[in-house]
């Protein structure tokens, strides 16, 4: 796949994965500022069974990480959900997914692999960075507190890839999911920061309390 793969297809598809332990409207405007910087056709939510990098953690029953998405995403036709991961036993790996992306929506699809600056910055941890590049472009959006990288270091990295790389610029959203579990174990407001639906639910299903 060349480097302007993703402009030169008719087809650009998202995706967007994480703990979603809540989904936060961080990560519903990260999407969006993906989906209209590179005329994405919609955003694939992927919630992780096994998040890899929590392991030991304490985090959400998957169903409740699932139903959240869902309700996080339903009023944007933009934003789809996909259960790829829920469906995939052991830890949830991110290549893992993207070769399964690939082999359903076949190679006339461009795949663009959404995160956050802090997820870059972390990327030697994740299995095969290298492969998932050559799986899916990446758009990578602003997040407070974590420095956008220099095209020079993307390129000394990652060679002649780095230009799958796309920087968005907009504004970031300082919002952690971390951060709103321990507002609603303090029993403090959590509005504005997730979607009401997703405050709902959470307070229907006693999430986060102590």
């Amino acid at each position: 796949m060349s480097a302007s793969t993703l402009f030169d297809a008719e087809r650009r598809i998202g995706v967007l994965g994480g703990t979603f332990d809540p989904p936060h409207l961080g990560h519903l405007w990260l999407a969006t500022l993906a989906a209209d910087a590179l005329g994405l056709e919609r955003v694939l939510f992927m919630p992780a069974s096994q998040p890899p990098h929590k392991a030991g953690q304490e985090v959400a029953d998957a169903a409740d990480r699932l139903a959240m998405t869902r309700a996080a995403i339903a009023d944007d036709p933009r934003l789809e959900l996909s259960t790829i991961e829920m469906e995939r036993p052991g830890p949830s790996y991110t290549v893992d997914s993207l070769v399964a992306l690939r082999a359903t929506l076949g190679p006339e699809v461009a795949l663009c692999l959404v995160m956050a600056a802090d997820s870059l910055a972390s990327i030697a941890t994740w299995r095969e960075p290298d492969r998932i590049l050559a799986l899916a472009e990446w758009a990578v959006g602003p997040r407070p507190g974590t420095p956008v990288p220099e095209r020079a270091a993307l390129e000394d990295r990652f060679g002649e890839a780095a230009a799958r790389i796309h920087l968005l610029d907009g504004p970031g959203l300082a919002i952690s999911a971390s951060q709103i579990r321990g507002r609603v174990a303090a029993g403090r407001a959590i509005r504005y920061l997730v979607p009401r639906a997703v405050e709902a639910l959470i307070a229907d299903r006693h999430l986060y309390q102590r």
